[in-house]
């Protein structure tokens, strides 16, 4: 296990360790942004805001309470399962608990992604005058914790591979944590008020969990690529809506 000891700030190595990971944490915390907008939509609009704030607190503490138990993180890619080989085609695969969870994750955002998909694309054909089905601030919660507790086994783990003080894992937990807090609102008003940037947050989150999936399978897929990918779609996106409001501007 790391060790738990106060690093030493005057030194600039344990700065750019920091600053390095808050930075990595941050990224990694894109998809659970989009994630949280997605779910948070989803209750009655004055309750939005405490859903976001509350799901990421916990997600907090969630985090927290991993690295303390570092050591039982990192036991966890132990194999504990092993899928045999079919009929020669494939190799077998060895899962571990991390694997499994890895799973279970994927599959969860693929499914519920696919559904908010399908219900957004029936939702079109109906009553626009039509008030939307609301979710309780509970499942909301819930959800979110679920998919942020998947998510945090990847950003531990990255952060185990980088920094060998727990306290510096920390620090960057809570600075990612704030500044997830601070841009999920602005995050979840525009992904909301455009119908167009909801089906491609919704198609973002199907391929994290395909990859996700992936990975359960030992399939690395470089998630640079992935985030390129969303960072160019946003683009055209962003570009495409001032387009459509230029022309709204023309036709007034």
């Amino acid at each position: 296990m790391p060790p738990l000891h106060f690093p030493d700030f005057t030194s600039p190595g344990v700065w750019i360790s920091l600053l390095t990971l808050c930075f990595l944490e941050v990224v990694l915390g894109i998809d659970n942004i989009i994630f949280i907008s997605i779910v948070a939509d989803k209750v009655p609009e004055e309750q939005q805001r405490k859903a976001r704030n509350l799901g990421l607190l916990l997600a907090l503490v969630f985090r927290l309470c991993l690295l303390l138990g570092i050591s039982w993180i990192i036991s966890l890619r132990d194999p504990v399962l092993t899928i045999p080989g079919f009929f020669g085609l494939f190799e077998p695969v060895a899962l571990s608990w991390k694997d499994i969870i890895l799973l279970a994750g994927g599959l969860f955002l693929i499914v519920k992604s696919t559904l908010e998909i399908h219900g957004k694309l029936q939702g079109s054909h109906e009553d626009t005058n039509r008030p939307k089905r609301m979710t309780s601030l509970v499942s909301a919660l819930f959800q979110i914790v679920l998919v942020d507790a998947v998510f945090s086994f990847d950003s531990i783990l990255t952060a185990i591979g980088l920094v060998d003080n727990v306290i510096i894992m920390m620090l960057a937990v809570v600075v990612s944590i704030v500044i997830m807090m601070l841009f999920a609102g602005p995050v979840s008003r525009i992904i909301n008020k455009h119908p167009t940037l909801q089906m491609l947050a919704l198609s973002f989150l199907i391929v994290i969990g395909v990859v996700l999936v992936a990975g359960g399978f030992h399939q690395e897929v470089s998630k640079n690529i992935i985030y390129s990918c969303l960072g160019f779609s946003l683009g055209v996106e962003f570009l495409n809506i001032r387009l459509r409001r230029n022309i709204s501007k023309e036709s007034e």
